[in-house]
Protein backbone atom coordinates (compact mmCIF):
# COMPACT_ATOMS: atom_id res chain seq x y z
CA UNK A 1 0.00 0.00 0.00
CA UNK A 2 1.51 3.36 -0.87
CA UNK A 3 2.65 5.96 1.80
CA UNK A 4 -0.16 8.80 1.36
CA UNK A 5 1.60 11.88 1.13
CA UNK A 6 0.71 14.20 3.90
CA UNK A 7 1.32 18.44 3.53
CA UNK A 8 4.45 19.34 5.43
CA UNK A 9 4.38 22.59 7.68
CA UNK A 10 6.35 25.69 6.55
CA UNK A 11 10.18 25.32 7.57
CA UNK A 12 9.97 27.80 10.50
CA UNK A 13 7.24 25.62 11.57
CA UNK A 14 9.04 22.42 12.05
CA UNK A 15 9.93 21.08 15.15
CA UNK A 16 13.61 21.32 16.35
CA UNK A 17 15.87 20.55 19.37
CA UNK A 18 17.04 24.32 19.25
CA UNK A 19 13.40 25.41 20.07
CA UNK A 20 13.42 23.75 23.58
CA UNK A 21 14.76 25.96 25.93
CA UNK A 22 17.07 24.73 29.24
CA UNK A 23 17.81 26.21 32.30
CA UNK A 24 20.62 25.41 35.07
CA UNK A 25 20.07 21.89 37.24
CA UNK A 26 20.48 23.70 41.05
CA UNK A 27 21.15 19.99 41.94
CA UNK A 28 23.51 18.64 39.45
CA UNK A 29 25.46 16.57 42.28
CA UNK A 30 21.87 14.25 42.63
CA UNK A 31 20.41 11.68 40.42
CA UNK A 32 16.43 12.78 40.63
CA UNK A 33 14.01 12.02 38.18
CA UNK A 34 12.09 14.72 36.56
CA UNK A 35 8.64 13.18 34.61
CA UNK A 36 6.74 15.61 32.36
CA UNK A 37 3.31 13.70 30.82
CA UNK A 38 1.92 15.14 27.90
CA UNK A 39 -1.44 14.17 27.34
CA UNK A 40 -2.78 15.72 24.54
CA UNK A 41 0.02 15.25 21.65
CA UNK A 42 -1.32 14.86 17.79
CA UNK A 43 0.43 14.56 14.70
CA UNK A 44 -0.72 12.89 11.23
CA UNK A 45 -0.46 9.28 9.99
CA UNK A 46 1.82 9.46 7.08
CA UNK A 47 -0.25 6.75 5.16
CA UNK A 48 -3.66 8.02 5.42
CA UNK A 49 -3.79 11.92 6.59
CA UNK A 50 -6.10 11.43 9.74
CA UNK A 51 -4.75 12.68 13.01
CA UNK A 52 -2.94 10.87 15.67
CA UNK A 53 -3.50 11.22 19.21
CA UNK A 54 -1.34 10.53 22.35
CA UNK A 55 0.21 10.94 25.34
CA UNK A 56 3.56 11.66 25.14
CA UNK A 57 5.96 11.13 28.68
CA UNK A 58 9.49 12.87 29.12
CA UNK A 59 10.90 10.66 32.34
CA UNK A 60 14.77 12.17 32.34
CA UNK A 61 17.84 12.37 34.84
CA UNK A 62 18.96 15.99 34.48
CA UNK A 63 22.57 16.40 34.63
CA UNK A 64 23.87 20.38 33.90
CA UNK A 65 20.43 21.44 32.33
CA UNK A 66 16.42 20.71 32.83
CA UNK A 67 14.31 21.38 29.90
CA UNK A 68 11.51 24.15 30.44
CA UNK A 69 8.59 23.34 30.24
CA UNK A 70 6.79 26.25 28.10
CA UNK A 71 9.41 25.02 25.28
CA UNK A 72 8.18 21.30 25.23
CA UNK A 73 4.77 22.54 24.91
CA UNK A 74 5.31 24.72 22.35
CA UNK A 75 7.71 22.04 20.53
CA UNK A 76 5.46 19.41 21.06
CA UNK A 77 2.40 21.38 19.30
CA UNK A 78 4.54 21.71 16.11
CA UNK A 79 3.85 18.01 15.43
CA UNK A 80 0.13 18.96 14.89
CA UNK A 81 0.72 18.95 11.14
CA UNK A 82 3.63 16.90 10.61
CA UNK A 83 2.93 13.68 8.95
CA UNK A 84 5.27 11.00 10.75
CA UNK A 85 4.82 7.34 12.02
CA UNK A 86 4.73 6.52 15.89
CA UNK A 87 8.55 4.79 15.76
CA UNK A 88 10.28 7.75 14.09
CA UNK A 89 8.52 10.31 15.86
CA UNK A 90 9.30 9.30 19.32
CA UNK A 91 13.32 8.37 18.29
CA UNK A 92 13.48 12.29 17.07
CA UNK A 93 11.53 13.24 20.20
CA UNK A 94 14.78 11.06 21.97
CA UNK A 95 16.78 12.68 20.27
CA UNK A 96 16.01 16.86 20.07
CA UNK A 97 15.74 16.19 23.76
CA UNK A 98 19.14 14.76 24.49
CA UNK A 99 20.67 17.22 22.06
CA UNK A 100 18.95 20.14 23.96
CA UNK A 101 19.39 19.17 27.76
CA UNK A 102 22.22 16.28 27.54
CA UNK A 103 20.63 13.99 30.79
CA UNK A 104 22.28 11.08 32.41
CA UNK A 105 19.62 8.79 31.58
CA UNK A 106 16.35 9.80 29.61
CA UNK A 107 13.19 8.21 28.32
CA UNK A 108 10.40 8.48 26.05
CA UNK A 109 7.24 6.85 26.20
CA UNK A 110 4.07 7.48 23.47
CA UNK A 111 0.91 6.00 23.96
CA UNK A 112 -0.85 6.51 21.23
CA UNK A 113 -5.10 6.06 21.67
CA UNK A 114 -6.62 3.41 19.88
CA UNK A 115 -6.83 3.32 16.27
CA UNK A 116 -8.65 0.07 14.30
CA UNK A 117 -9.38 -1.26 17.95
CA UNK A 118 -5.51 -1.51 18.96
CA UNK A 119 -3.24 0.74 20.92
CA UNK A 120 0.41 1.29 20.43
CA UNK A 121 2.89 2.17 22.67
CA UNK A 122 6.65 2.73 21.52
CA UNK A 123 9.57 3.57 24.06
CA UNK A 124 12.88 5.08 23.61
CA UNK A 125 15.78 5.26 25.83
CA UNK A 126 19.03 6.94 26.32
CA UNK A 127 21.48 6.61 29.15
CA UNK A 128 24.56 8.68 29.08
CA UNK A 129 27.73 6.52 28.97
CA UNK A 130 30.53 7.28 31.06
CA UNK A 131 32.99 5.57 28.58
CA UNK A 132 32.55 5.30 25.17
CA UNK A 133 31.29 1.95 24.48
CA UNK A 134 29.58 1.68 28.12
CA UNK A 135 26.23 2.15 28.41
CA UNK A 136 24.99 3.09 31.85
CA UNK A 137 21.02 1.83 33.07
CA UNK A 138 18.60 3.94 35.51
CA UNK A 139 17.09 1.81 38.12
CA UNK A 140 15.49 4.39 39.28
CA UNK A 141 13.59 4.80 35.75
CA UNK A 142 13.30 1.00 35.33
CA UNK A 143 11.35 0.33 38.23
CA UNK A 144 8.94 2.92 37.57
CA UNK A 145 5.67 1.61 35.67
CA UNK A 146 6.16 1.85 31.98
CA UNK A 147 2.70 2.68 30.80
CA UNK A 148 -0.23 5.22 32.05
CA UNK A 149 -2.01 1.70 30.69
CA UNK A 150 -0.83 -0.44 33.20
CA UNK A 151 -1.25 1.74 35.95
CA UNK A 152 -4.78 1.70 35.16
CA UNK A 153 -5.32 -1.71 35.62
Amino acid sequence: MPVTSVAKPALDQQPSADQLETFPNEYPHRDYVIEIECPEFTSVCPRTGQPDFGTITFRYIPDKLCVELKSLKLYLQRYRNVGIFYEMLVNRLLDDFVAACKPRHCEVIAEFNPRGGMTTTVTAVYAASTDEDEEESCEECESKPRSRRSRKR
